[in-house]
């Protein structure tokens, strides 16, 4: 049997399930490649960055399900996901993993409308007379 290690990633309205095995470094994000998932290099550098930092890039075969928000809400979920399934997998990365701050979850989210104004800050046009 393959040993797996599972992480949860979340952004915004974004959640991300990894999957870590070892393997050749094959990634795959909702049963399509990584490269046409996520076509900006800059997203797959951040998304890769916890498995750069140990240099284990090509140890793993790593299978990300992501749904919700936007793409680089999606992103930076799948980070937060590989980054706890290293941990899982070993935790003497904690330390290192912490320190770059890939093991904190980004908790911003949208403020919602409030009712009489325009959205959750703007107000609508004030009229003098």
């Amino acid at each position: 049997m393959i040993k797996e290690n599972l992480g949860t990633g979340r952004r915004k309205t974004a959640v991300a399930s990894v999957r870590l095995r070892s393997g050749s470094g094959k990634v795959l994000v909702n049963d399509r490649p990584f490269e046409q998932y996520f076509p900006l290099e800059l997203q797959r550098r951040a998304i890769l960055s916890p498995l750069d930092k140990f240099n284990v890039n090509g140890q793993y075969d790593i299978l990300v399900r992501v749904r919700g928000g936007g793409i680089e809400g999606q992103a930076i979920a799948a980070r937060l996901g590989i980054a706890r399934a290293l941990v899982q997998q070993d935790e003497t990365r904690r330390h290192d993993l912490k320190e770059e701050g890939f093991l904190t979850r980004d908790s911003r989210k949208k403020e919602r409308k409030k009712y009489g104004q325009k959205g959750a800050r703007k107000r609508f046009q004030f009229s003098k007379r």
